[in-house]
């Protein structure tokens, strides 16, 4: 068996070094200047984390090579560059009978849509799975166990990839047949991740944290199921799960990007400081964008989308959000 992971970012590379030992052979396929001479030789990288990769480990940027024999082909692109990398995988060869598994979270711009319907726009007949949840790659790294979701619509092929990526007493995965479901919740939590970066760093408390959650996860609840969702899927670990986790993590880039908002920085700032993709970020606005489309309230996504692109205070943000009109609290 081989596994092919596209992208030597943060969590790519994590997953590589995570299932080493489920495969006999592991290809890690980045640009070549992402690929740095100590990840080619040594196998080993030093941003953003300390980790050293069995030396079995292929490292390359031929994508042709990467992928050719993959059983299974996992991608951890940015979202920004996931149309981009398809095209290349139909020009490198891709076979329809190898299975492409993505791991990445966010909507494209300007088109509006999930990873899966980017896939399917290039690449039609490519047998395909999510793999999303809550995975803190600090956390993986530090051998802490989590659980996270496999979906496909072909349910034979979201079983295989379970069987093949999980990892015993570390990486529990379930399966689930609703794609639109598991992605949504897994890309839509990162806007709400900022939200709680925010209010964390403007020691707004508990309470405020708690209420921000609730009121966050029904605006991702409406916005899905709107779009097809399965309203208990988002209740699960690539929804609810995963919001846990990026809300109160500080390893989350995206909670990080919050609180430095909170600290009146500027996002372009931020993001070279940070160093790495937050996905969030584009997400805010393809999020309401989507919402002002269907005629849906998403105030505290609204309120982060603002947040990152005019120049509203952190306090003109909390006022915005405290003094809305009353309503009744809805379901959903």
């Amino acid at each position: 068996m081989k596994l092919t992971v596209l992208g030597a970012g943060c969590w790519g590379t994590t997953l590589v070094w995570l299932l080493s030992d489920n495969f006999e052979n592991i290809c890690l396929w980045g640009r070549e200047n992402d690929l740095s001479d100590e990840l080619k030789i040594n196998k080993h990288c030093l941003k953003p984390f300390d980790i050293q990769l069995d030396k079995k480990i292929e490292v390359t940027s031929d994508l042709k090579s990467a992928i050719e024999n993959a059983d299974i082909i996992l991608s951890v692109i940015a979202t920004s560059g996931t149309r981009d990398v398809c095209e290349q995988l139909k020009q490198a060869g891709i076979k329809n009978s190898q299975i492409l598994v993505n791991a990445s979270k966010g909507l494209e711009l300007p088109s509006l849509k999930t990873m899966a319907g980017v896939i399917k726009e290039v690449l039609p007949e490519q047998k395909l799975a999510i793999l999303s949840g809550p995975t803190l790659a600090k956390e993986v790294l530090n051998g802490c166990p989590t659980a996270a979701c496999v979906a496909s619509e072909d349910i034979e092929i979201a079983k295989f990839v379970q069987e093949h990526l999980n990892v015993k007493s570390r990486f529990r995965l379930y399966t689930n047949s609703d794609v639109i479901g598991v992605e949504l919740g897994g890309s839509l939590k990162n806007v709400i991740a900022i939200a709680s970066g925010f209010a964390s760093e403007m020691h707004l408390g508990d309470n405020c944290r708690g209420a921000l959650l609730t009121r966050g996860m029904a605006e991702i609840v409406r916005v899905s199921v709107k779009l097809g969702a399965n309203y208990s899927t988002l209740y699960g670990l690539s929804g609810m799960g995963d919001l846990i986790a990026t809300c109160s993590s500080p390893f989350s880039r995206n909670y990080t990007v919050g609180a430095m908002l909170a600290k009146g920085k500027k996002i372009d700032d931020i993001l070279n400081e940070l160093g790495s993709v937050a996905e969030g970020v584009k997400t805010s606005k393809a999020l309401c964008e989507l919402a002002k489309k269907m005629n849906i309230e998403v105030p505290v996504s609204q309120a982060i989308y603002e947040a990152l692109y005019t120049d509203i205070t952190p306090k003109e943000v909390l006022e915005k959000l405290m003094n809305r009109k009353l309503k009744e609290e809805e379901r959903y």
